[in-house]
């Protein structure tokens, strides 16, 4: 079975869709779905704090001393720890409570300030996982819209340093329905 993945090229940056495992990507970030403690838990969160080591809990625990939890659609960064990657951006997307509490404004914005965070500190390639779609219930096919309409937009406005973006998904029900809102944009 080939690797499924595709890929697009938007103003000179490529947006790939791939399956596979957001720990294992060599890109120079990848983006953490939070919770606002930052303290690890499950799903893809508890995954790259396990992979990452120690380190990326402890500076995470000194961005929570000095700001509190990180809000809703806000993204702080770290580094890699044990990681391929150097830096993990973390995000916290909003938990889905219907679609009429702001959820679509509050995910795009997790893939937009994780994007601005990318291009603030330089980093060319940042990997990112189905955010909000495991634990905090987003419907798979809304939150695909979202984020591939959030990471367009950004790649459409000038160019940054950020030239590579992978949206990883776990498996290939969430692979299909991402590679469908790609499609559609």
């Amino acid at each position: 079975m080939e690797e499924s993945t595709t890929e697009v090229t938007i103003n000179q940056a490529k947006l790939r869709i791939i399956q596979g495992d957001i720990t294992q990507q060599d890109t120079e970030a990848i983006v953490n779905a939070a919770n606002p403690s930052l303290m690890g838990g499950g799903g893809v969160d508890g995954a790259i704090h396990r992979a990452g080591g120690p380190a990326i809990l402890e500076e995470c625990k000194q961005i929570v001393s000095r700001q509190g939890r990180l809000p809703t659609g806000k993204a702080v960064i770290t580094g890699g720890g044990n990681l391929k990657a150097k830096y993990v951006i973390h995000t916290v997307g909003p938990i889905w409570h219907g679609g009429q509490k702001g959820e679509t404004e509050l995910l795009a914005s997790a893939y937009q300030e994780s994007l601005k965070l990318a291009a603030e500190n330089n980093i060319r390639s940042l990997s990112f996982p189905s955010i909000s779609t495991g634990a905090y219930g987003y419907p798979v096919a809304q939150a695909a819209k979202v984020a591939v309409g959030a990471v367009t937009a950004f790649l459409r406005q000038s160019p940054t340093s950020v030239r590579e973006v992978v949206l990883v998904l776990f498996d290939s029900q969430t692979f299909s329905v991402y590679l469908s809102a790609l499609k559609e944009q």
